[in-house]
């Protein structure tokens, strides 16, 4: 608004907000990977950041097609968990809502830590704080949020881990790990599970479970990548030998519920289900055939401009 504050608007008739992404897809000649999987997501019924194509001229200058996006956060319309407080640092008000994600280190404002491998043969995994944001959440809820995780960690470790009632399935909404390692696995998704990898949890009077999403950056799945198997269409992103050097590994508990039988069976049931509806080829090649309508022209005129 005119003294500087935040003014939440609908912009392109997406739900009113303050923060919001005007995304370049550059590396993506298609320019409809993230368009597209970010629609494959909310038609599966997860939240996917809404997305609308524009065209940019700032000042008269023609800037090409652009990607206009919702920012991952908390709100009503975005990531649907209670607001945390800096005062509330005790009790139920303590135990949500967090936004963290598994990504790379670089930038700003992206602190968190790294924890401790509860398995020797495996690596710790370096967590971030993106809700509350890192300049905003207080110790106590840092320390919350650590503890948390770090009994996701240790269950996911111990033998009994997918014991039928002391396992993890009541810690985590397993519903939301099937969704994603979908989306991930049939997008071959080079980044998948180890970057850009976001997961919350709500206050335990609402839902105290570690739910994973949203997705975000499939810019460089669908074929995009020439290295990590990327452009191979078969096998699996889990399956994927990381090179030792690459820092970024994935988490080793993916790998341990991936070893679950019952997980397997209820992604293959729910795999199933979607080849019928939202996974069927129709359906995806009909979501590209009706996108490439509407940019047609525009893309035309963003190589004009971008001639890559």
């Amino acid at each position: 608004d005119i003294d500087g504050e935040n003014l939440n608007v609908s912009i392109l008739g997406m739900p009113e907000e303050n923060d919001w992404i005007l995304h370049a897809p550059y590396s993506d000649k298609s320019l409809l990977r993230n368009f597209l999987a970010y629609e494959l997501a909310r038609d599966m019924g997860r939240y996917a950041s809404r997305t609308r194509f524009c065209e940019l001229v700032i000042n008269g200058d023609y800037k090409g097609l652009y990607i206009f996006m919702e920012k991952i956060k908390r709100d009503n319309n975005r990531v649907d968990i209670s607001k945390l407080e800096p005062d509330e640092t005790s009790g139920d008000d303590l135990t949500g809502g967090y936004i963290i994600k598994v990504d790379k280190w670089d930038g700003e404002n992206n602190d968190g830590w790294l924890s401790d491998p509860p398995l020797p043969e495996n690596y710790g995994t370096w967590y971030q704080y993106h809700y509350p944001k890192p300049d905003e959440i207080v110790q106590e809820q840092q320390n919350y949020i650590i503890d948390y995780i770090t009994d996701f960690e240790n269950l996911i470790a111990s033998e009994s881990y997918n014991e039928p009632d002391s396992g993890y399935y009541n810690f985590v909404n397993l519903e939301s790990f099937i969704d994603v390692s979908i989306i991930n696995e049939i997008s071959k998704n080079v980044d998948a599970y180890r970057l850009s990898a976001y997961m919350y949890k709500d206050k335990d009077s609402e839902d105290g479970r570690l739910t994973m999403g949203p997705i975000w950056d499939y810019n460089l799945a669908f074929g995009n990548a020439d290295y990590f198997e990327g452009q191979d269409n078969t096998g699996w992103v889990l399956d994927i030998n990381l090179p030792s050097e690459d820092p970024f590994w994935i988490p080793f508990w993916w790998y341990r519920i991936w070893d679950d039988e019952t997980f397997r069976n209820a992604f293959n049931q729910r795999w199933q289900e979607l080849r019928q509806t939202v996974f069927s080829e129709e359906y995806i090649m009909n979501m590209i055939d009706s996108t490439i309508a509407v940019i047609d022209e525009a893309q035309v005129r963003n190589f004009q401009r971008w001639p890559i």
